[in-house]
């Protein structure tokens, strides 16, 4: 088994305005071990969401390369790259981005249905995971009906919902208050450290960032030393 659950190798993006090109990520060396919590650090603006989406094989465009669980997903076609992102990677947003017209249950439950469980297996995971997260009242309530901290431990739930790999989580309580950040950001990293999961958290929170096993700072396009 490989150690390293991602390992990027001189990634870079640019993007062109007008005549203007605009380098976001200049050669971005880092690496993750499985069971690590690893914070990127930045102000909005310095390519923390650019380098998730190149990890979470959301866009193209990228050079370097990019190694999920030993390999090297750079050279993966779109079939390739959609079954790592169903298999390996689970994703947290600032916004929790759920399906509005279905439970918190179906919300967790969904992803697992698409990598082909059984739906009594899929909800009974699910309703372990949204327990686990105090939802346990909640499972049969839509988005609509449940406070932005529930929102939000619903999309935790259903980022581990297929045991990922890798967990990339982009400001995933940044839409909270301080409090409601607190407590939805402790219940991911225990379930994350219960899963063994490695995760990728950009943040621009050095309160949040010091509770982490180690922090990767992003600054100009680089990480720094």
């Amino acid at each position: 088994m490989n150690d390293l659950a991602l390992e990027l190798i001189g990634l870079r993006r640019s993007f062109t305005q007008g005549e203007v090109t605009i380098d976001v990520l200049r050669g971005v060396d880092a690496s993750l071990r499985r069971g690590e919590i690893v914070a990127l650090l930045g102000p909005s603006g310095s390519g923390k969401s650019t380098m998730l989406q190149a990890v979470g094989l959301l866009e193209g465009g990228f050079e370097g390369t990019i190694r999920i669980d030993g390999e090297d997903v750079t050279r993966f076609d779109q079939g390739q790259r959609t079954k790592t992102r169903r298999e390996k990677i689970g994703f947290v947003y600032q916004f929790h981005h759920l399906l509005p017209d279905f439970t918190a249950l179906e919300n967790v439950a969904l992803p697992q249905l698409i990598r082909g469980a059984d739906q009594a297996g899929a909800e009974e995971r699910a309703a372990d995971l949204l327990g686990r997260l105090g939802l346990a009242e909640r499972l049969h309530h839509k988005p609509s009906k449940l406070s932005g901290g529930e929102q939000q431990r619903v999309a935790v739930a259903r980022a581990l919902a297929n045991r990922p790999l890798l967990v990339l989580a982009d400001e995933p309580t940044g839409n909270l208050d301080e409090a409601t950040a607190d407590r939805v950001f402790e219940q991911f990293v225990g379930l994350v450290r219960d899963h063994g999961s490695a995760a990728l958290v950009a943040t621009h929170n050095e309160r949040l960032a010091a509770k982490m096993d180690r922090v990767l700072r992003l600054h100009e396009g680089h990480i720094e030393a």
